[in-house]
C-alpha cells in the first residue's frame, strides 16, 4: 500500500471515528419519566413595542396579488412582535439545553405553507392566526417562529398562484444553507437543513419577496415550547435535576437561566425581554412608510378587494 493510500485510509478512519463519537455524545435516550417535573412561566415584553418593518410593494413582483396583505397604501408591514394583554409575548422559544434522556423525541420534519405572500408553519391553527376586534373586523397575526431540528428536512407547499423562493440562512442572516425555487404546485418543495456546530438560529426569506420571512430555532431534545398568545408556557415530564433553560425571540440574543426541577413537582421561570435593546441590522432599519405612496395604481386597493388586515 502506498503512502498516499495509507494517508487516505487514515483520514477515512478518523472521520468515521469523529462521526460515531459525535453520535454517541449527542444521542438521546427515551426513559421512564413518571417522576418528572414541570417548568411553567410567562414571557413578557417590557417597554414600547418595536414598530413593524415597512416594505413597499412597488419593489417586488406580483404586487397585484401580494397587495392582499398590504396596509391599503401599497406597503406590507412586517410585525415581528405580537404582544397581548399585560405584555404577554407570543412565539418566544423556551427550550432546555443538553438533555440526554427523557420523554419520547419524535423527529422534527417541519412543514410550511406559502399563502397570501406569507410563510407560515403549517401546524399553526387558524384560531392562532386571526382575531376579531370590537367592530367585527378580522385581523391577521403572522406566526413567524418555528422549532426545527438539525440534519432534518423542511418542506413547503405553495398555495399562491405566483412563484416564490425558499432561502434559509443560519445564525440569523449568515451562511445560506438552503435555496430552492417554489413554483405553483401542490407538490411539497424543500430540502435538508444542515447547520454548523453551535448554530441554533435560522431565518427563512423568500428570494422574491423579502417581507415573506419566518424564523427557526434548532433543538436537540423534546423539551421545548413556543409561548402562547398571552405569553404563558409549560414544559413537562422533565427528570428531576438542574437544567439550563434557553429563552429566545427574533432580534434578541439567546438568554440562559438555571433552574432546578423537583421530582413530581413544578418550578416557575418567568422572563422579560427588553424592547429598548432591540437592534436590527442596518439593512433592515426602515423608517415608517419610507417610500412615497404615489406608486403605480395597480398596487393600490380598490373597492371590493379582498385583503388580510395586518395591524400597524
Amino acid at each position: 500500500m502506498s503512502r498516499k493510500q495509507i494517508l487516505m485510509l487514515f483520514n477515512i478512519v478518523l472521520l468515521l471515528g469523529l462521526f460515531f463519537k459525535s453520535t454517541l455524545i449527542f444521542a438521546y435516550e427515551e426513559v421512564d419519566v413518571s417522576r418528572g417535573g414541570t417548568i411553567t412561566g410567562r414571557i413578557t415584553l417590557k417597554g414600547e413595542i418595536p414598530e413593524p418593518r415597512v416594505f413597499s410593494l412597488s419593489l417586488y413582483p406580483f404586487g397585484e396579488f401580494c397587495k392582499k396583505i398590504s396596509d391599503g397604501k401599497g406597503h406590507v408591514l412586517l410585525k415581528d412582535f405580537v404582544v397581548g394583554q399585560n405584555g404577554g409575548l407570543w412565539n418566544a422559544v423556551i427550550s432546555i439545553r443538553s438533555v440526554k434522556k427523557g420523554k419520547p423525541f419524535p423527529l422534527i420534519q417541519k412543514e410550511f405553507v406559502a399563502v397570501d405572500c406569507m410563510f407560515h408553519p403549517a401546524d399553526v391553527a387558524a384560531r392562532e392566526q386571526f382575531f376579531t376586534d370590537d367592530t367585527g373586523q378580522i385581523h391577521h397575526e403572522h406566526p413567524n417562529v418555528a422549532i426545527i431540528e438539525n440534519h432534518q428536512p423542511i418542506s413547503m407547499i405553495n398555495q399562491d398562484p405566483i412563484i416564490h423562493n425558499i432561502q434559509v440562512f443560519q445564525n440569523e442572516k449568515g451562511n445560506i444553507i438552503l435555496n430552492t425555487p417554489l413554483p405553483v404546485s401542490t407538490r411539497p418543495r424543500g430540502g435538508g437543513l444542515h447547520f454548523d456546530h453551535g448554530k441554533r438560529i435560522s431565518q427563512m426569506i423568500c428570494g422574491m419577496h423579502e417581507f415573506m420571512q419566518s424564523w427557526g430555532f434548532v433543538v436537540d431534545n423534546p423539551y421545548y415550547v413556543l409561548s402562547s398568545k398571552d405569553g404563558s408556557y409549560e414544559i413537562d415530564q422533565i427528570l428531576p435535576g438542574e437544567y439550563t433553560v434557553s429563552l429566545w425571540h427574533p432580534h434578541y440574543q439567546i438568554y440562559e437561566k438555571k433552574v432546578v426541577v423537583p421530582e413530581n413537582g413544578s418550578v416557575r421561570l418567568d422572563f422579560e425581554f427588553d424592547a429598548s435593546i432591540v437592534k436590527r441590522p442596518l439593512y433592515e432599519s426602515q423608517r415608517r412608510f419610507r417610500m412615497d405612496t404615489a406608486i403605480p395604481k395597480e398596487h393600490l386597493l380598490h373597492a371590493g378587494d379582498d385583503r388580510l388586515i395586518i395591524d400597524d
